[in-house]
């Protein structure tokens, strides 16, 4: 299966994600690309829209390669293996390099406005894609930190490697429109349309999403 676009995923998984509607839920994506299908989401099953900002490390001889991940409040995860065998000093700068955009991203994005409490409620994490899982293993503990009711999460495509290393987290469920036997490699190949998206639509998506809590 290919998708035709971000938005064309965040339709048919606001699909899928129909058994929740009568839930008290929250859609938490992870920006850029997560933020325009969590929109879709968010609009169709009327949640309200928070963003999760991990930055993925990668290592220094391949940068789309993750060897963990970050956010912007220093919380860590990191494949300890792969982490070891590069230069300690880089890793440390890398972290803080990505820490700091992950905080740059949480002002600009935020623009001040309070995070969601998500205590007893539905928790429901989207990305535009899983390849090694590292930034939505972070996602998955900043939430679980939080204490939602349950955590689901739900992406368009995932390597299976990944889906493996996230039922380990005590995930309550993980829906995956298409979940491939042998990965790609990269989660553009599943797009038809794999354009980046940019700060100002990010701002402006959370800026016009229905806010109105589900109360049905």
């Amino acid at each position: 299966m290919k998708f035709k676009n971000r938005e064309d995923a965040g339709r048919q998984l606001a699909e899928r994600l129909k058994k929740y509607a009568k839930e008290e839920a929250i859609i938490y994506a992870l920006p850029r690309g997560g933020v325009v299908l969590g929109f879709e989401i968010a609009q169709a099953l009327l949640f309200p829209l928070d963003i999760v900002i991990t930055r993925k490390i990668g290592h220094p001889s391949n940068a789309e390669y993750a060897i963990g991940a970050v956010d912007e409040d220093g919380t860590l995860v990191l494949n300890e293996a792969e982490a070891i065998s590069v230069n300690q000093q880089w890793l440390e700068k890398e972290i803080e390099k990505q820490k700091g955009e992950a905080r740059r991203r949480g002002i600009l994005y935020r623009k001040g406005k309070q995070r969601p409490d998500i205590v007893g409620r539905v928790a429901i994490i989207v990305d535009d894609g899983i390849a090694t899982g590292f930034t939505m293993r972070l996602a998955v503990k900043v939430i679980k930190s939080q204490h939602p009711e349950k955590i689901i999460i739900a992406v368009p495509v995932a390597s299976s490697e990944s889906i493996h290393e996230l039922k380990k987290e005590g995930i309550d469920e993980v829906i995956v429109l298409e979940p491939p036997e042998e990965f790609l490699g990269t989660v553009g190949a599943y797009y038809q349309e794999f354009s980046q998206v940019s700060d100002e639509e990010v701002i402006k998506l959370l800026e016009s999403t229905n806010k109105t809590e589900n109360g049905k």
